[in-house]
């Protein structure tokens, strides 16, 4: 008798749970043969408004802990990670480079770079961001704060500030290393995320959910969606209670989308084009931080 193997259906992640999404509705991931290889949920507009409240919620606790202890949990996440380093990488490799390659080049992003990247090294890549943003975590703000000289008796300082909740859309073509990259650097500067996983190959996107949701990772401080960005984008900036969004090498359409909703709100939009991510000396900077964070100036006067 042949055994035929209960396929699983990866959950949205939202508030630190893992719910089905409101719409009933779900969409298979194809392995190389095209055989099923498993289910995600088709996340709805109602979803994305979710997870944006979850976010909202849960952000001002998480940017009031100590910097050492947000880069403790990041640290965390690493650990979990690492455990699943197998997982992540039979994930990644499970859809075909095709598949891949051709949401690269819907989103502009085709690098030659891309086919010598194993799916281990990728996850080798992906977790070693996470420890390096987890180090940044207590020193960015020495870096992008500063002492101003000022005429008179006062001394004068600028702090950088957590933004609030950042919507982040990573390319379809890095599943895994591309999502940490945008989320990392958000998060480490006290910012709860929204992300959306990639549309050729969302698995590797909800197996960092649930390390995520095993680690110390406070509830709402990361939510990934999956399902159609078509559908999910046109709501993102001009949703009000979105403070910023991070996106890298999206399409034309995407981005002018993007745009359009922040025109009404004036929303901060960074979108990166032509990121390699396995470029390390380009992703691991601060300045990935500094776009997401507000800068408040402070006057204190100095005694005689």
């Amino acid at each position: 008798m042949t055994r035929i193997p209960v396929l699983k259906t990866y959950k949205l992640l939202i508030n630190g749970a893992f719910p089905r999404s409101e719409s009933g509705r779900s969409l298979p991931v194809l392995d190389k043969k095209d055989n099923v290889l498993a289910h995600v949920a088709h996340a709805s507009r109602k979803d994305l408004r979710d997870a944006v409240e979850a976010a909202r919620a849960a952000q001002p606790k998480w940017a009031g802990a100590t910097a050492y202890n947000r880069g403790q949990v990041l640290y965390r996440l690493a650990e979990m990670m690492e455990g699943k380093r197998e997982e992540l990488a039979e994930a990644i490799a499970s859809v075909p480079f095709e598949a891949r390659a051709q949401a690269r080049a819907r989103t502009g992003a085709a690098s030659k770079r891309a086919r010598s990247s194993t799916p281990s090294l990728e996850v080798s890549t992906a977790i070693d961001r996470v420890v390096h943003y987890a180090g940044w975590a207590d020193k960015y703000g020495q870096v992008l704060g500063c002492n101003n000289p000022v005429a008179g008796p006062f001394y004068n300082f600028t702090s950088p500030e957590p933004t609030g909740v950042v919507v982040c859309l990573p390319p379809d073509g890095a599943p895994l290393l591309g999502l940490l990259s945008l989320i990392v650097p958000v998060l480490c500067a006290g910012n709860a995320v929204v992300t959306l996983a990639s549309e050729a190959n969302p698995i590797p996107s909800m197996i960092l959910a649930e390390a995520a949701a095993t680690s110390d990772m406070p509830g709402g401080i990361l939510n990934i969606l999956t399902g159609p960005r078509a559908e999910l984008i046109p709501h993102i900036t001009p949703h009000r209670d979105v403070d910023a969004v991070h996106a890298a090498n999206l399409s034309a359409e995407q981005n002018a989308a993007l745009r359009a909703g922040a025109a009404e709100n004036l929303k901060r939009v960074t979108v990166r084009e032509g990121v390699v991510f396995a470029d390390n000396d380009a992703c691991n900077s601060p300045w990935w931080i500094e776009p997401f964070v507000e800068f408040k100036t402070m006057w204190h006067p100095v005694s005689a």
